[in-house]
């Protein structure tokens, strides 16, 4: 259960500025990412201000082909590089003049951060811990409060403030999760989600299979893969109601790799009805495809049952240009609109965290040192959304 500290007094900022900072801290799988942002306070000539943001880095844990990333591996890597990329993050962040009222745009200080963001879950429990660890660790040097970030949260409202979308369908897809999600009374509902395994771990896990390697990842070299890709081969279709289910199909696809390109093997498989040979691409293409099509159309259903004609795609899969220009058909079709961004923000990054964490943080709610407990099990649903009224 998490908890949180929420007050009835919004925090003001720091005398003589009009703004608040923060930093985030994100370790839920492979990529530890640390960014900081601003947000500005609304003035009569800005009433509706954006958020800047003065830094996003990450670094990312990448195994040898095949193989995928442990956790207490993935641990030890966040270990060794947390407090580097959060020195680097305060040295590459500039404050500009008319924020700080000072002659010169100037690198962020200690002292003008505001809190500490920290992804809470859900994720993989060590990185998750090795995070948490140096987010206490420099709350209590700086003497700044900590603000526990759902994962899922913090891309979710990171895509909206970069895109604009007022209140979409959010598709939210990545190597841990597959949710189709919708605003209502202050939370984040969850309309739809896979009843297994997410959409990048099967894309993972079927990389592995072909031996693809995982720089820059797994699920981008599949993509590439299957743009050359030109025979569809037939894959389980597995949509239940609003849910959708991937183990079948990545056993299916598995197996049908491992027959294929046995070559002690003269399986008919390997061969389509016109007698063209199956390769690698035809596998990648026809696992996107698939899956693709799967969560276009739970994604069109939830978009009929909450009356809108916005969609937001999140997580790291949403950088995958066949899934959204597969989306934005059916969008278009709708005539409605669709919202992603590229890969600096659809892939775990710690601007994302910082975010959510800011919003949170100004309306009253911070995580005191006792609670603030990672975990790798929490629902996007239970967050109280207290900065959104409609």
């Amino acid at each position: 259960m998490i908890c949180y500290d929420i007050s009835d007094k919004f925090p003001a900022p720091q005398e003589g500025r009009n703004y608040f900072v923060a930093i985030g801290l994100e370790g839920s799988a492979n990529k530890l990412g640390v960014g900081i942002m601003l947000q500005q306070l609304p003035t009569k000539h800005t009433p509706v201000p954006r958020a800047q943001v003065l830094c996003n880095i990450r670094d990312t844990y990448i195994t040898p082909p095949g193989e995928g990333f442990l956790p207490r591996d993935t641990a030890r890597h966040h270990r060794n590089w947390v407090v580097r990329l959060i020195k680097r993050s305060l040295e590459e962040s500039v404050l500009p003049a008319k924020m700080s009222g000072e002659v010169e745009n100037r690198p962020i200080r200690v002292n003008d951060i505001d809190c500490i963001c920290f992804t809470q879950g859900p994720g993989m429990g060590a990185p998750l811990q090795s995070v948490v660890l140096a987010a206490r660790a420099i709350s209590l040097m700086w003497k700044k409060p900590l603000v526990g970030v759902n994962h899922c949260i913090g891309h979710i409202e990171m895509g909206r403030e970069i895109t604009g979308a007022l209140n979409p369908v959010v598709l939210y897809v990545s190597g841990g999760n597959t949710q189709v999600i919708a605003y209502s009374h202050q939370r984040y509902r969850i309309f739809g989600e896979t009843l297994d395994i997410a959409v990048g771990n099967c894309l993972d896990r079927f990389a592995r299979t072909l031996k693809i390697p995982n720089y820059p990842s797994p699920g981008y070299n599949i993509e590439q893969l299957a743009k050359n890709g030109k025979n569809f081969v037939e894959l389980p279709y597995t949509v239940k109601g609003m849910d959708l289910s991937m183990s079948g199909i990545l056993a299916y696809v598995d197996n049908l790799a491992n027959e294929i390109f046995n070559e002690k093997s003269n399986s008919k498989l390997k061969y389509t009805t016109t007698g063209q040979k199956i390769t690698p691409e035809d596998l990648c293409y026809s696992l996107q495809e698939t899956i693709f099509a799967m969560l276009v159309e739970i994604t069109e259903r939830a978009m009929a049952h909450v009356n809108t004609n916005q969609v937001l795609i999140v997580g790291g899969v949403g950088c995958n240009e066949r899934l959204q220009e597969m989306m934005k058909t059916m969008v278009v079709d709708r005539q409605g609109e669709i919202f992603a961004t590229d890969e600096s923000f659809c892939i775990d990054n710690g601007i994302m965290i910082a975010q959510a964490g800011l919003l949170s943080y100004r309306e009253g709610i911070t995580t005191n040192i006792k609670s603030s407990v990672c975990t790798q099990r929490f629902r996007t649903d239970e967050v109280f959304i207290k900065w959104r009224t409609n």
